[in-house]
């Protein structure tokens, strides 16, 4: 270990599914935090820093300051993240270099969401106490940006199932299948997740499935957007929490938490090109090869020395990226989540991964590490991964260096036309179609190359729909053309 280099730790863990008794998310919060800090007895009066994971229930403008108050704790830095499901790895990154250096005694994250207490309460007309409004707002850390831009927007191309389905669609070309064919594989891989969740007393649905109640369109698994079924697809509607507190293994001794203390041995933490339209191949990430690449590197370990993982799994097209990433011959190969997915586990909005953290910390002091977890945001956009292990790590944590692959990124991405005054061939390199909750087809968008090189988004023409073929258009040629853009088949 480098002289005078802290060893940072997930000293303790706290987490909360409620089905039953319904509440506000702060309430939630506050249930996972006092497990947390109750596992780190003595503790609290270090703690300096209290940072939330951004929110999609209503917490108010200042819920790190609401939760610090309603733990009676004294914190010097309350804060919240913008959105992004990587921002709790990213948060343990950079509070874990922040410890190694000397400048942060403790930290603990915080996020939760009750969007299934919000369901109830609108359909009964019930309510209960949320947030107080008249805090000052808290400081907002993270990348502001959103994750889409102009092409995406004037197409109305927002709903990450349309996206991420749009991903899968290349990813399935890559590979000659249509899209029933792409169903039926990744459902195959997609039920070892929920037999994982059957067995996690944390987990929404604890309930194992087979690939085919996975893969089959049914009334009660309707077709969301192809390849993809209801049960393919992170839910939302839970009511979750999770808090994490980080120190030092030196202070994690004086309170005698060290047989607690899960090593954080590095992270990585990089962004693929922001706007998918300008993506050269959407069904690939270079950011998280990059990501696992330096994590790894970093801890000077390999793909085969990692004992665990848990890649986030919102849609199955995340999995299959980081699979690929890391260089596994296929998500089947290895049991990829400590949780159970966003499916199964549970989807609370930006928070998964610190979910995923906090089992990740439970599995390695039952059976040891090293684990990896990675987190990504908006739509596949922003990535973040992290190493954690039992033992010591060698060299003291390391944050890994991504700065090269991120410039080798950002030159890759590809023009963008928002509007043509003519109609233009192109090419398509993803496709999908949207259904609506009847079963009808709604819309067919695609990201497709015109001759020139550069990308756009378009939705099929008005009247098209219905001729259009159920299948993956990924490699047909279309005719594109107006404002918003619109397209139509090759005859």
């Amino acid at each position: 270990m480098i002289e005078g280099h802290q060893l940072p730790v997930v000293v303790s863990a706290g987490q909360v599914t409620e089905h039953d008794k319904l509440g506000s998310a702060l309430d939630l919060a506050e249930k996972a935090a006092s497990i947390a800090l109750e596992g780190a007895p003595g503790l609290r009066k270090h703690i300096s820093r209290l940072v939330m994971v951004n929110s999609l229930s209503q917490v108010g403008p200042a819920p790190a300051s609401e939760l610090a108050t309603r733990l009676g704790m004294e914190v010097q830095e309350r804060s919240t993240t913008t959105i992004g499901g990587n921002n709790p790895q990213w948060l343990v990154n950079s509070l874990a270099q922040q410890i190694a250096l000397g400048d942060l005694e403790a930290a603990m994250i915080v996020g939760t969401e009750n969007m299934h207490s919000s369901k109830v309460a609108r359909r009964t007309g019930s309510s209960f106490a949320s947030y107080n409004s008249d805090l000052s707002p808290d400081k907002v850390i993270g990348d502001t940006r959103n994750g889409t831009g102009p092409a995406e927007e004037a197409i109305g191309l927002i709903a990450p199932v349309h996206i991420y389905a749009l991903f899968e669609s290349s990813i399935a070309a890559r590979l000659h299948r249509d899209f029933p064919q792409q169903r039926e594989e990744i459902a195959k891989w997609m039920a070892t997740f929920t037999q994982l969740a059957a067995r996690n007393r944390y987990a929404w649905f604890q309930r194992s499935r087979l690939p085919q109640e996975l893969a089959t369109p049914t009334s009660e698994n309707r077709l969301v957007a192809e390849p993809y079924t209801k049960l393919l697809t992170a839910f939302l509607g839970v009511d979750q929490a999770a808090a994490l507190v980080l120190t030092s293994l030196d202070l994690a001794k004086q309170y005698h938490l060290e047989e607690s203390s899960v090593f954080i041995w590095s992270g990585a933490d990089a962004n693929d090109i922001w706007y998918p339209t300008a993506r050269p191949d959407p069904g690939r990430s270079p950011a998280m090869k990059g990501v696992f690449t330096a994590a790894l590197t970093a801890a000077g370990l390999s793909v085969g020395d990692i004992s665990a993982f848990d890649l986030y799994s919102c849609f199955p097209c995340a999995v299959e990226m980081a699979s690929e990433a890391l260089g596994l011959n296929s998500p089947g190969d290895r049991v990829l989540t400590l949780t159970g997915g966003l499916a199964y586990f549970g989807g609370p909005g930006n928070n998964y991964t610190t979910h995923a953290i906090a089992c990740a910390a439970e599995h390695v002091r039952e059976h040891g590490g090293p684990v990896m977890i990675s987190g990504l945001g908006w739509y596949a956009t922003k990535h973040s991964a992290g190493i954690y292990s039992d033992l010591p790590p060698p060299r003291g944590f390391r944050l890994g260096n991504t700065l090269v692959d991120q410039e080798r990124i950002d030159a890759d991405s590809r023009p963008i036309v928002t509007g043509l005054d003519t109609h233009c061939p192109a090419t398509v390199i993803a496709s999908t179609i949207a259904y609506a909750r009847d079963g009808r087809a709604v819309r067919a968008p695609i990201i497709a190359r015109l001759e020139d090189g550069s990308q756009l988004s378009a939705d099929i023409a008005e009247g098209e729909l219905d001729n259009l073929p159920i299948s993956n258009l990924v490699g047909h040629k279309v005719f594109v053309g107006g404002r918003p853009l619109s397209y139509r088949l090759v005859e």
